[in-house]
């Protein structure tokens, strides 16, 4: 039971846990808004309080978090749509270690726009990097990318040119792909307990966002928002969840 749910915790972010059975969209019938009526398996996204995305506003500073150390190592890369996003399955290998505790890296995938605001202004996009840690735990870094005209990004634009276009489609990234081409210089960040951001919107999960944007080019923004105009959840209540900031 226990690995079970872990599965459906980590992978449910894939679209692959047996327990999600239900299709969803972002928009329309099957839209955020109706998900918690889908399928019994998504209740929370109805009913849970501690969701996500939030709006990150009135952080208070925690001087005993401890900047997030990356192990980041180049691989290859499996580049899958789902219908809802790009999702990017990586090499075992990389991983992050936050507060004593080590993270490993399982997948990324993006939102246009991006899902977390800032005192409520959302970025262009944004990519979430899924880690999981040995006990199961979950840890979701969320990198606000903004349109920086004429600067691509180019872990992005290696990306951008293997993106399967149909869904249910997938490629195999020809070049080597490390995911700290998708981080910021400077890497101090919010955190605070929430869930998987659709459905089975299983909480549980620790978000930590970059204060930081990382810039992208406008082409690469309009090619993304080509294909998914909207794939990112309304921003749901607090409920009284502490927001804290990295010093």
């Amino acid at each position: 039971m226990r690995s079970t749910f872990f599965a459906v915790l980590v992978f449910g972010v894939a679209a692959t846990a047996v327990a999600q059975t239900a299709h969803w969209d972002y928009e329309g019938p099957k839209g955020a808004l109706n998900w918690g009526k889908l399928d019994p398996t998504y209740t929370a996204c109805s009913k849970g309080h501690a969701q996500s995305p939030i709006d990150i506003r009135s952080a208070r500073l925690n001087k005993g978090l401890t900047p997030i150390e990356f192990h980041y190592i180049a691989g290859t890369a499996t580049e899958i749509n789902d219908g809802n996003t790009i999702k990017v399955e990586v090499d075992p290998g990389s991983y992050i270690v936050t507060n004593g505790v080590r993270y490993d890296l399982v997948q990324f995938s993006f939102h246009h726009p991006g899902e977390h605001a800032v005192r409520g202004k959302l970025s262009d996009m944004d990519v979430q990097l899924v880690h999981k840690s040995v006990d199961g735990k979950v840890a979701i870094l969320d990198v606000r990318l903004s349109e920086d005209v004429g600067n691509p990004n180019a872990t992005l634009a290696t990306l951008w040119a293997h993106m399967p276009t149909s869904s249910g489609t997938q490629q195999k990234v020809a070049e080597m792909v490390n995911p700290a081409g998708l981080l910021p210089a400077e890497r101090s960040y919010w955190t605070y307990q929430g869930s998987l951001s659709h459905p089975p919107c299983t909480e549980g999960v620790q978000w930590f966002i970059f204060e930081q944007e990382l810039g992208i080019s406008r082409d690469q923004l309009r090619t993304f928002a080509g294909y998914f105009r909207i794939n990112s959840r309304p921003l749901q209540e607090t409920h009284g969840r502490r927001i804290e900031a990295q010093e």
